[in-house]
């Protein structure tokens, strides 16, 4: 199955905090299921978290028992604001939630509208995905390796992926390529589901702790660095994964591209800069423990920020389903984006 589904007026979710150990897929026939799935990043990756909350509003719609209009919209309305709160930086999130409410209040039969709208923001999702890599291969040349952080594949998407997305292409393309993926504490998206994903597929995969990627770069054994987003600001700051500023700053040290594969969904041109950007931080326990196992003294303090925000100088250029844009070039993007938009 794909990622997140919605059939039979259920949500359904692949569980990704139980891979590459077990696969199971998490039926939500509520929208606090699909909230707290949210929240405990069963489901992660900004385009994922997007369609899920489409599809979770498109549940409350279905399962609302008022009669009116308005009554169910009070429910539906109800239902965005409660998956707003689940993730605070995830622009995506935002704009399919929105998406969902609009077609909703278009629409005199609000159940219908919800679940179709829904529907095709996941199917937009795969097709923006597809084109992401199209552009994207172009930029990697043959035989290089990429190195990729945290999740940002299938697994972060509806189906095909981002950053993994172009990964894809190029396999598809007979170009030979190697993939370094980090481990990406404290979750290690990028040890367990990058590599889960890759393995699957066939594509060579290495993984590397984190910390290990600098001294990589300097020994010449990276030639592309590939990552997604959670949000874009309007200057090209961006957020995403912690860790991936580091990367940022060691790969403009070393000379190596570094390009940030996303959809037009993940810019929030609301938002003038990095700064802005609010960062989720998340329970000291990530950090604290290893699954079940505490590797921490007690009563240590942590600090676990979700996410860091990359600044749009140290950024070769973004690729997306419009096409590759440098960050002065944005405002080409938003452009393109607006005529696009229904």
């Amino acid at each position: 199955m794909k990622t997140v589904e919605f059939r039979n007026g259920r949500v359904y979710l692949i569980d990704q905090s139980l891979i590459p150990w077990k696969y199971r897929v998490i039926e939500c026939k509520t929208v606090g299921e699909v909230a707290l799935a949210i929240k405990n990043m069963k489901i992660r990756g900004a385009p994922a978290i997007g369609v899920a909350g489409a599809m979770g509003v498109a549940l409350a719609a279905v399962r609302s028992r008022r009669k009116s209009k308005e009554g169910i919209l009070q429910d539906v309305e109800r239902a965005a604001r409660i998956l707003k709160e689940t993730r605070p930086t995830a622009v995506d999130l935002f704009h399919a939630i929105e998406r969902v409410l609009r077609a909703c209040r278009d629409s005199r039969d609000v159940r219908k509208a919800a679940v179709e709208e829904a529907l095709k923001i996941a199917k937009e999702d795969v097709e923006r995905n597809k084109r992401i890599g199209e552009y994207g291969e172009k930029l990697v040349p043959d035989g290089a390796t990429i190195l990729t952080h945290c999740n940002a594949g299938a697994l972060a998407t509806v189906d095909y992926g981002t950053a993994l997305g172009v990964i894809r292409a190029c396999v598809e393309k007979g170009k030979r390529i190697q993939v370094i993926a980090t481990e990406t504490r404290p979750l290690l998206q990028g040890a367990r589901l990058t590599a889960w994903e890759l393995k699957k597929e066939g594509i060579p995969v290495k993984v590397i702790v984190d910390s290990a990627a600098g001294y990589l770069m300097k020994l010449g054994e990276v030639d592309v660095i590939l990552v997604g987003a959670d949000r874009i600001a309007a200057n090209g700051d961006t957020a995403n994964k912690i860790g991936t500023y580091t990367l940022s700053v060691l790969a403009k040290q070393h000379g190596v591209s570094f390009y940030v594969a996303a959809p037009s969904s993940t810019f929030d041109f609301k938002v003038k800069n990095g700064s802005e950007i609010p960062i989720e931080e998340r329970h000291p326990d990530e950090i604290a423990k290893i699954g079940s196992i505490r590797i921490l003294p007690k009563n240590i303090p942590v600090w676990n920020p979700a996410f860091d925000v990359t600044p749009a100088e140290n950024i070769t250029a973004f690729i997306t389903e419009f096409g590759v844009f440098k960050p002065k070039e944005l405002k080409k993007l938003r452009h393109r984006i607006c005529d696009f938009s229904p």
